[in-house]
């Protein structure tokens, strides 16, 4: 009885399968462990207790038991099946039901001598010394209780030369407190001026920092707790200049007491210049996001079609606490789907960056969809309003979100990030006309084509959506400086150096209209500021000469 002689298998039943072996820690617990959870559970991680040994496991076996079966922990968002991620740590059924009958069965350890070394950590740098350490300034004082914090530490790295950047390692401060952090390159090196003080910082969550089209970002610079730092593939490095600065935009918690936090990254540079060029895509649709309260399934889309053959690399889904169902997916050309990520119970306390364990094909044409669904009812345990209210866009906590981040890799020859990047410009300003940055980016890629007298409405409507940005006033006095516009040019320049008197850019660029309208003592007393502030760049110094030179 209970025995198939068929299949020549033994099926234990009844009290039979009560005195089979139980699994013990040391064969089937602890390499689970190790592997899934480890990562953040050990000293100096965010996790609130090690996992690294029979000691550390036992005493909280039934903990670890319950929160594996019902799938909170290891946690790992993304549905099987519909994208193939590298890291993965979602644990299979059979591990979860083994890890739950050696709870059962008192939490065996099984043959000591045999246990399997556990993981081990670097205390210091994962990926070994960085070639160039930069640490903020100053610390930032976290205060003890009240709602999350969202705090950017401007870090300058101050290299002699330009360097080739083939790993960043990102270390936040306290785990305990950080709920995730993203690193920004500002090759305006301008970040700094909403500071109140030098090095000191300043708040917010939504950090816009300036970004030439011709220079778009094209990686994810990402860290959360019990994440690996990326090391990119060869060919995939970026470039960090000089005078960039390095925004640290940091998420953090209160404790419960005061704390201080000072972030630092380490930089591991190599000789090979980049060879492959990817950008990152935006999909979004905050606009859309009006929450009634109440709406137990909220729905918002955002669609975008590829120009040209590219490859999908990474993807980052963004939403906050009435994000439930996240999904992305590709329509091919020939009418099919391919789907590149699919999130059936949002949670963002573990949002992240995910990479494809291969590039994922996406052919010229393919239709790229976001659609994310959203909960406001009292249902939804993660509702931080209870009873619900209208929730609306914004970059508050409290508020809500909708995008969709993808590193994509146009196939082809050379650098092909211009004309992915126009596509998507001109795909935001088809859904928000008002878009700043939108607008002054489109300007400067219809400048870079000579198409000057296009580039003037548009960054007209830069200047328009945003006054106090000194950047889109500038550019739009160089469009009007090619159309022969010369007056209005001198004045836009003008009014971006009212804005920003150190903008040495604007200085030239008005000392040139200055020279082209006669006013050449005005240009003269402009130049001798910009070679003041540049000494080393030896176009400002040429042109003061030959500015003189014609008053002689």
């Amino acid at each position: 009885m209970g025995r198939s002689f068929a299949f020549g298998l033994t099926l234990l039943t009844g009290a039979a399968a009560s005195a089979a072996t139980p699994p013990d820690f040391v064969h089937d617990v602890a390499p689970i462990l190790y592997r899934s959870c480890a990562p953040c559970h050990h000293m100096g991680e965010a996790a609130p207790f090690p996992l690294l040994s029979y000691a550390d496991a036992k005493k909280r076996a039934p903990q670890i038991a319950a929160v594996t079966r019902n799938r909170y922990m290891p946690p790992w968002l993304p549905e099987p099946g519909r994208g193939d991620f590298e890291g993965e740590r979602r644990l299979t059924d059979q591990e979860i039901h083994a890890i739950g009958e050696w709870a059962a069965a008192g939490a065996p350890e099984g043959s000591s001598d045999q246990s399997p070394e556990p993981p081990r950590f670097a205390g210091e740098w994962q990926l070994g010394a960085p070639d160039l350490v930069v640490e903020a300034a100053s610390s930032f004082h976290v205060p003890a209780a009240g709602p999350d914090v969202h705090w950017n530490f401007v870090l300058r790295p101050d290299t002699k030369t330009p360097r080739f950047v083939r790993a960043l390692e990102i270390r936040p401060g306290d785990r305990k407190l950080v709920h995730h952090a993203n690193l920004l390159v500002d090759r305006t090196a301008s970040t700094h001026l909403r500071e109140n003080a030098p090095g000191q910082g300043f708040p917010g969550m939504d950090l816009a920092v300036m970004r030439s089209p011709f220079d778009p970002p094209g990686h994810f610079m990402f860290w959360k707790p019990g994440s690996a730092p990326h090391q990119e593939p060869p060919g995939f490095v970026w470039r960090l200049n000089p005078a960039d600065e390095l925004v640290l935009n940091v998420h953090l918690h209160p404790s419960g007491k005061p704390e201080e936090i000072r972030p630092a990254i380490g930089l591991y540079f190599t000789d090979q210049p980049p060879a492959k060029f990817p950008l990152l895509v935006q999909l979004e649709n905050n606009q859309a996001l009006d929450i009634p309260a109440g709406a137990r399934n909220f729905v918002v889309s955002d669609a975008f079609s590829l120009p040209l053959d590219a490859d999908a690399l990474a993807i980052y889904p963004h939403a906050h606490d009435l994000g439930k169902l996240l999904e992305a997916y590709a329509t091919l050309p020939d009418g099919s789907r391919k789907w590149l990520i699919r999130i059936p119970e949002w949670n963002r306390a573990w949002e992240a960056v995910y990479y494809y364990r291969e590039p994922v094909f996406l052919p010229q044409g393919t239709l790229i969809t976001m659609r994310y669904h959203y909960d406001n009812s009292p249902a939804n345990v993660r509702n931080p309003n209870q009873p619900p209210r209208r929730v609306r866009a914004g970059n508050q906590a409290g508020d809500e979100m909708a995008e969709l981040w993808l590193e994509l890799l146009p196939r082809g020859r050379g650098d092909r990030r211009r004309e992915l990047e126009e596509a998507v410009i001109r795909h935001r300003l088809d859904r928000n006309p008002k878009d700043f940055t939108a607008n002054l980016n489109l300007g400067a890629v219809l400048l870079s084509r000579l198409n000057a007298a296009d580039a003037v409405g548009v960054l007209k409507n830069a200047v328009a959506a945003d006054p106090a940005r000194a950047e889109a006033r500038n550019m739009l006095g160089l469009a009007l400086q090619f159309v022969g516009r010369t007056a209005e040019a001198g004045a836009a320049f003008e009014s971006a150096l009212r804005l920003r008197p150190d903008y040495t850019a604007a200085r030239f660029n008005l000392a040139n209209a200055q020279i082209k309208s006669g006013r050449l003592d005005q240009a003269i007393e402009n130049l001798r500021k910009v070679v003041a502030a540049n000494p080393e760049d030896p176009l400002p110094k040429k042109r003061l000469e030959e500015a003189l030179a014609s008053r002689r």
